[in-house]
């Protein structure tokens, strides 16, 4: 579908991934639609999968392309972030490191050597000795409760 491919072709980062949000949107309200037995044409459902597949691999040239204009120390430093951010215990960490790796193949296609130094971490403060330890649920007392008859006898 050429005409699809040059419309899309026209659309700026932000155009593609508002169009590529409305794709998946709608592919859903066709899945439901399929699943109630209320589709007209379950054709519709191939060609949003399509639209969003098209949608997804634009988006990846231009991403190549920002990366083919960037520098092997650019990359360097990229690649250090994302090390980071996946070592780090924080949500994201699958993301982080599907990117890296995919920066990583980039960067040595480059010419680029790896392993990558991290760039130096800040200093963490240290702790304190003298912090009281929070308290817990199994240290708080508990107030004590009336003792009733046990549930279900009635009376």
């Amino acid at each position: 579908m050429p005409n699809r491919m040059k419309e899309f072709r026209g659309m700026s980062d932000e155009q593609l991934s508002l169009a590529l949000k409305d794709t998946e949107k709608h592919l859903f309200q066709l899945r439901f639609q399929s699943a109630t037995d209320r589709l007209e044409t379950p054709s519709e459902i191939r060609k949003a999968r399509r639209d969003i597949a098209r949608i997804r691999t634009l988006q990846r040239e231009k991403e190549l392309g920002k990366l083919g204009g960037l520098s092997t120390e650019q990359l360097g430093t990229r690649i250090a972030s994302l090390q980071a951010k996946e070592d780090a215990s924080l949500p994201g960490k699958r993301t982080a490191h599907r990117q890296g790796a995919r920066l990583k193949r980039f960067y040595v296609a480059k010419g680029g050597t790896l392993p990558i130094a991290p760039p130096p971490a800040p200093a963490a403060p240290a702790p304190k000795a003298d912090a009281k330890k929070p308290e817990t649920k199994s240290d708080a007392k508990k107030p004590d409760a009336k003792k009733s008859a046990p549930k279900g006898s009635g009376k």
